[in-house]
């Protein structure tokens, strides 16, 4: 693992998804960033960012490639993490409309709807207001077959909510401890606010740690 919490080495879970993204997002934010896809990689990053995709695919991957276990691990330890669409399915404790096999992470105290704002053709891009960014405005949220958030635990502060109509909340974004999670991919829209934030969350973590 990095030596310096300045300069933290953030992992991507590189099974599938928008992995050299999620790459470039994080050499923007000052972060050393690698591609991890077994064991001994993920055990010499400080955090991991578990990216989008198919999140039954991603599940079984990781089992096959055998992370989900040394993740889940990690996680229980307080390594900071950064899930973004099937990332956020991965770290819920319970998921909705899922497979009936389906595994996740977990860690945070969360209810998902898998594809909850539609299919791959009700695919949108909105101006999310991001809780905990003081700079630059909303943030572009782009929503690809994206879960939203049913509810959360008391331990869970919600960062950002779509509002449907006069009644309808949809949480996209959310933070417990070390883990973060949204909706939405801001991996693809050269905004790398959100990535910063984490970053920011991961020198946090490791100067708590010295």
């Amino acid at each position: 693992m990095s030596s310096s919490s300045s300069t933290p080495v953030v992992g991507v879970l590189a099974l599938q998804g928008d992995v050299r993204e999620h790459l470039v997002a994080l050499a923007e934010a000052d972060a050393l960033a690698r591609p991890v896809r077994r064991p001994e990689e993920l055990a010499e990053v400080d955090a991991i960012v578990i990216p989008g995709g198919e999140s039954t695919t991603m599940s079984k991957l990781a089992l096959l490639f055998g992370v989900m276990e040394p993740l889940r691990a990690r996680v229980a330890a307080g390594m900071p993490v950064y899930g973004t669409c099937a990332g956020m399915i991965m770290l819920a404790d319970k998921i909705l409309d899922g497979r009936d096999d389906q595994e996740t992470v977990g860690g945070i105290d969360m209810v998902v709807r898998r594809n909850a704002f539609g299919r791959q053709n009700e695919s949108f891009e909105q101006g999310v207001d991001f809780k905990g960014l003081a700079e630059g405005g909303p943030v572009h949220g782009v929503f690809i077959r994206a879960p939203w958030v049913e509810s959360v635990g008391a331990g869970v502060e919600v960062l950002a909510s779509l509002h449907e109509g006069t009644d309808a909340e949809h949480i996209v974004a959310v933070r417990q401890g070390n883990l973060l999670a949204t909706s939405f991919h801001p991996e693809l829209t050269g905004d790398h606010r959100v990535h910063a934030y984490f970053v920011e969350m991961v020198r946090a973590a490791g100067s708590h740690n010295k």
